[in-house]
């Protein structure tokens, strides 16, 4: 079993950065990719992020292509979004998913393990 903790949420300005954190614990895998979703109010959930554990490779959405930014830390065991200039159709509730696979994945059922989410509000 893995489990998938977020944090980091919270209120931020529009225009303003905040760096999201999704600690994973439990079994530990060589082949899985994280994900971040995000599911905005009255809206379904959708693809954000990933990134492959083991070599790094990301893949964005085009909706936060160059203003978001996935990364790890393997020491950590914990996986992080980065979002720069954050626009009034960025807050949502935040996810952290994993699936065990080496190929991206953009969709929510192929993600089976998932974190509790984090609150993204942007004031103005």
């Amino acid at each position: 079993q893995v489990q998938l903790v977020e944090s980091g949420g919270g209120l931020v300005q529009a225009g303003g950065s905040l760096r999201l954190s999704c600690a994973a614990s439990g079994r530990t895998f060589s082949s899985y990719v994280m994900g971040w979703f995000r599911q905005p109010p009255g809206k379904e959930r959708e693809f954000v992020a990933a990134i492959n554990w083991s070599n790094g490779r990301t893949y964005y959405a085009d909706s936060v292509k160059g203003r978001f930014t996935i990364s790890r830390d393997n020491a950590k065991n914990t996986v992080y979004l980065l979002m720069n200039s954050l626009k009034p159709e960025d807050p949502a509730v935040y996810s952290c998913a994993a699936r065990l696979s080496s190929y991206f994945g953009t969709r929510v059922n192929e993600y089976p393990y998932w974190g509790q989410g984090t609150q993204v509000t942007v004031s103005s």
